[in-house]
């Protein structure tokens, strides 16, 4: 059995879905203003003095604390049932659906969040291991309520979720250092460019 192990931002799509979906939730002109708040996180981020997973808490609390759930969740699912066909990038999308055409497992590995992510992999019947928010009383508390699913973590959610001894062959696909766990284990890896 063959084992297909996909990034999603970067990989399966040109654009990262975070950004676009947050362009999409708040209106360009928030989006923009916000960034430049968010700039000096931004800045240390980028040069290792602030954890991945801390700075994208930060970000969603700066565009999204104490949003109701309900509401969260309707943008989110119509941003991925309407939305993330617009990035995708055709020619990872063809190996996508090569994977799912032979009876390959199939798995989307991606530091993006579900609300979004689940409706775009529902609909191709492929799984998902994602990060996900916590909301408290239906109110999102401005917290992750797992892990980011980014870098080593990838590799220990897929390790959780399924026994890597049952496949006789892996095929990883990534962009980023971000998934250089994943693509560790893998007999074919492909990073994109």
């Amino acid at each position: 059995m063959t084992l297909a192990l996909f990034d999603f931002d970067g990989t399966l799509t040109t654009k990262d879905s975070l950004a676009e979906f947050i362009k999409f939730a708040v209106g360009k002109p928030t989006y923009y203003f916000k960034l430049a708040l968010f700039s000096p996180i931004f800045f240390l981020y980028k040069i290792k003095l602030m954890d991945n997973s801390y700075a994208k808490e930060l970000l969603f609390r700066l565009y999204f604390h104490k949003i109701n759930e309900d509401e969260f969740k309707t943008v989110a699912k119509k941003y991925g049932e309407t939305k993330i066909n617009d990035i995708i990038r055709e020619e990872i999308y063809t190996k996508f659906q090569e994977h799912i055409k032979n009876g390959d497992k199939v798995l989307i590995v991606s530091a993006s969040m579900r609300c979004w992510l689940e409706p775009w992999s529902n609909k191709h019947k492929v799984e998902l291991l994602c990060t996900e928010l916590e909301f408290k009383n239906k109110i999102f508390t401005g917290h992750f309520a797992t892990k980011n699913c980014h870098g080593k973590e990838k590799l220990r959610r897929v390790k959780d979720y399924l026994n890597l001894d049952d496949y006789e062959m892996i095929y990883t696909y990534g962009d980023s250092s971000g998934d250089n766990a994943i693509l560790g284990i893998a007999d074919v890896k492909i990073r994109v460019k």
